[in-house]
C-alpha cells in the first residue's frame, strides 16, 4: 500500500473568505488545517475554535510550524505580497486569494521569490473549475467555433452601502486596488484571460456613479472594448451598482458556433457541424444551481474551492504545473491595470 501524504495548512486572515476556505480544506480527505493566522489573537483564537487549529498573531511564528505545508493568503488584496514572499522564504508553499496583489511590480515580486525558493506559487481563481466550462474549452481546441470573431464578460451585481461602509478596505486604492474590475469581475476576466487568445489592446471607462457619495475611491461600474490576437473583438462589463444583482455571463462566438455560460450553467451551445453530443451537453450542463453571490458574497458555497484546493495539492504530489499558476493569474491583473490606465488617460492601451 502506497503512503498518501497528508498536507497541512494554515490560513492567514479571518475575514469573510477565510471561512470558505477553511470549509473547503475540511472537505480534503488529504489536507488539516494546522493553524490560522489574524492580527486580532481573539479573532485568530475564535477561527481556530470553530475550525480546530491553533491560532497565532504573528506570520513569522505560524511559518515557523514544520507541518505546515501551505499558507492560504486571505487577506486584503493590496497586503498579498508580503506574506507570499515571507512564505517563499520559510519555504511554504503559497495558494492566494484573488488577485494575487494589485500592482503587477507586487505580483511579479511574489512569482519572483517562488521560483527563486523553489516553492509553488497558485491563486483561488475557483470559477475556473465549473464543469461547464470544459465543453466549451474543449469546442475551442478542436476549431468548432470556425474563426473566434467575439468575447464578452458581464458581471451585473449588487454590493450594499454596508459592504462599503463596514469594511476597512474595500473600495480603497491602496488595499483593494480596485472596485467592481479588481475585486468581483476579476473571475470573469480572468476565465477571458483562460479560454481567448492574448488581449493585445484595450480601451476602458470607469465610474463609482452608484457608490460614490460614499466616498469610494474606486470604481462601482467599468466597462472596456478589447482587441484579442487573431482578430476577435470583445467586452467586459462589471459592477456592483446592478441592483438586485443579476447572474455573471461569458460569450464566446464565431463564424461556426456560438456558447453562452450563465453563472455554472450552459445557455447556448450550438455550432454549425451539429453533433448527437452536443445534446448530452447541454442535458448535462444546461442547468444550474441558484445564483450566488450577485448581491452578498458570503451567499456562494466553497463547492469550487475545494476543487482547486485539491488540485493544488495534486500539483504539488505529482510534480505537475498548477492550473492557475502566478503567471497564469497575473494575466487579469495585467488586463484591469490596462483598463485602469485606458481610463484615466483616455487612449487605447496596447500590449
Amino acid at each position: 500500500m502506497s503512503y498518501k501524504r497528508n498536507y497541512g495548512f494554515a490560513i492567514l486572515g479571518t475575514g469573510m473568505i477565510s471561512h470558505f476556505h477553511a470549509h473547503a480544506i475540511k472537505a480534503l480527505e488529504d489536507a488539516r488545517l494546522v493553524a490560522v493566522c489574524s492580527r486580532s489573537k481573539a479573532r485568530a483564537e475564535s477561527f481556530a475554535r470553530t475550525f480546530g487549529c491553533e491560532a497565532f498573531d504573528r506570520l513569522d511564528a505560524l511559518l515557523s510550524l514544520r507541518d505546515v505545508d501551505i499558507l492560504v493568503i486571505a487577506t486584503p488584496s493590496g497586503t498579498h505580497m508580503e506574506a507570499a514572499v515571507a512564505a517563499a522564504k520559510a519555504g511554504k508553499h503559497v495558494l492566494c486569494e484573488k488577485p494575487l496583489d494589485v500592482t503587477l511590480e507586487r505580483v511579479d515580486a511574489m512569482i519572483a521569490a517562488h521560483h527563486q525558493a523553489g516553492t509553488k506559487l497558485g491563486c483561488t481563481f475557483q470559477i475556473r473549475y465549473t464543469p461547464a466550462l470544459q465543453p466549451i474549452r474543449d469546442a475551442i481546441c478542436e476549431g468548432r467555433f470556425g474563426t473566434l470573431t467575439y468575447a464578452g464578460v458581464y458581471v451585473p451585481w449588487w454590493r450594499s452601502a454596508e459592504y462599503y461602509r463596514e469594511s476597512s478596505w474595500h473600495g480603497t486604492r491602496q488595499l483593494d486596488g480596485g472596485g467592481a474590475l479588481m475585486n468581483q469581475a476579476i473571475h470573469m476576466i480572468d476565465l477571458l484571460c483562460d479560454v481567448m487568445p492574448p488581449v493585445i489592446a484595450v480601451t476602458g471607462f470607469t465610474s463609482s456613479a452608484g457608490h460614490g457619495p460614499l466616498g469610494i475611491e474606486t470604481e462601482d461600474a467599468a466597462v472596456a472594448a478589447l482587441r484579442f490576437a487573431g482578430g476577435a473583438v470583445g467586452v467586459i462589463y462589471g459592477t456592483t451598482a446592478a441592483w438586485p444583482g443579476f447572474a455573471k455571463r461569458l460569450e464566446i462566438s464565431g463564424t461556426q458556433g456560438t456558447a453562452i455560460l450563465v453563472d455554472d450553467h450552459l445557455s447556448v451551445f450550438e455550432f454549425q457541424d451539429k453533433r448527437q453530443t452536443d445534446a448530452d451537453v447541454v442535458m448535462r450542463f444546461g442547468s444550474g444551481s441558484p445564483v450566488h453571490g450577485v448581491s452578498d458574497p458570503a451567499a456562494m458555497t466553497p463547492v469550487l474551492h475545494t476543487r482547486c484546493f485539491q488540485d493544488f495539492i495534486s500539483s504539488l504530489r505529482e510534480g505537475t504545473p498548477f492550473l492557475i499558476s502566478g503567471e497564469s493569474a497575473r494575466r487579469s491583473v495585467a488586463l484591469i491595470c490596462a483598463i485602469y490606465e485606458s481610463a484615466q488617460t483616455g487612449k487605447a492601451i496596447s500590449f
